[in-house]
């Protein structure tokens, strides 16, 4: 059986690489995120059923199933629109807040509370993601609709993770994906019927990356990151979850040519710092007064 840290470093790999394809497709962002989600839905479909892994919920688990459907594809439409109202950069920042919305939930609601360990690890990575970004573009924030619609995107973001982790506890990651990814398509698919969004008529090399947005960045990475979701805590997945910018830095400059500076290189180095601070084991007193290393989350 995989890692579940492994299979949190695989996930975070396979999203990275979506930024990098929505420059190779100019395609509206509401389009592009109901493909992702339905090609995924389609793709995974087939092999739950020929398996025979899909698992019937409880009636109790269809509620909190068809929230985090909704909530998933709520969050890919608003981040969208914060883009449009704001600026990428605003916009990826404040949605970034996910893991500080994850704690403070966890710290209020849930029975495994966050630890000072999470809480510098949080804060660590927060000022690599302002390095990252530069002072100067964190100062000139404007608080319109644009920030106000990437906050709402982050506290989405952090629902989905916190719900899903209940539901995951409860039921297989393929049956659990396969309905949350068909209840986002129906949804993402009204909506962009509503706003009148494109949905064919496309060139070929556009649908292709779109399947590659479906199958790689949502189907692949999505069951790696539920998996470790299922395995780990949400909190620690979340922030985790920061070093996607890194990631796609790194692969927009590979793939691309965009730039990657020192200070970019700097700000991922400090957020992958933060991220390991939660993930450092500290020693537990044992039963005969030994030191055990035990994960502090």
């Amino acid at each position: 059986m995989i890692s579940p840290r492994l299979s949190l470093v695989l996930g975070v790999l396979f999203i990275s690489i979506f930024p990098v394809l929505v420059k190779w497709a100019p395609v509206s962002g509401i389009s592009s995120a109901f493909y992702r989600m339905f090609i995924g839905f389609i793709c995974l479909l087939p092999f739950v059923l020929i398996r025979k892994k899909l698992v019937k919920p409880a009636p109790a688990q269809w509620v909190p199933i068809i929230i985090c459907g909704i909530l998933f594809g709520s969050d890919i439409a608003v981040w969208n629109l914060s883009i449009q109202y704001s600026n990428a950069t605003q916009a990826t920042l404040l949605t970034n807040l996910a893991p500080v919305w994850v704690g403070v939930a966890s710290f209020l609601f849930l029975p495994d509370k966050p630890t000072a360990r999470f809480w510098i690890g949080t804060l660590t990575a927060l000022v690599g993601l302002v390095i990252l970004i530069g002072f100067d573009t964190f100062a000139s924030m404007r608080f319109d609709k644009g920030f106000l619609l990437a906050v709402l995107s982050g506290i989405l973001y952090a629902s989905y993770m916190l719900i899903s982790k209940t539901v995951l506890n409860r039921m297989n990651i393929v049956s659990f994906m396969t309905y949350s990814m068909g209840v986002s398509s129906i949804y993402l698919l009204v909506i962009c019927i509503l706003a009148n969004e494109p949905l064919w008529n496309f060139e070929p090399q556009i649908w292709g990356v779109l399947a590659i947005q479906g199958i790689v960045c949502q189907l692949l990475g999505w069951l790696a990151i539920s998996y470790a979701v299922h395995k780990m805590d949400a909190t620690r997945v979340s922030l985790s979850l920061l070093s996607q910018s890194v990631v796609t830095g790194l692969l927009a400059w590979i793939f691309i040519n965009e730039k990657f500076t020192l200070q970019m290189i700097l700000g991922g180095l400090v957020i992958l710092l933060g991220i390991a601070i939660t993930f450092k084991r500290q020693p537990k007193p044992g039963p005969e007064g030994d030191s055990l290393l035990s994960d502090n989350l």
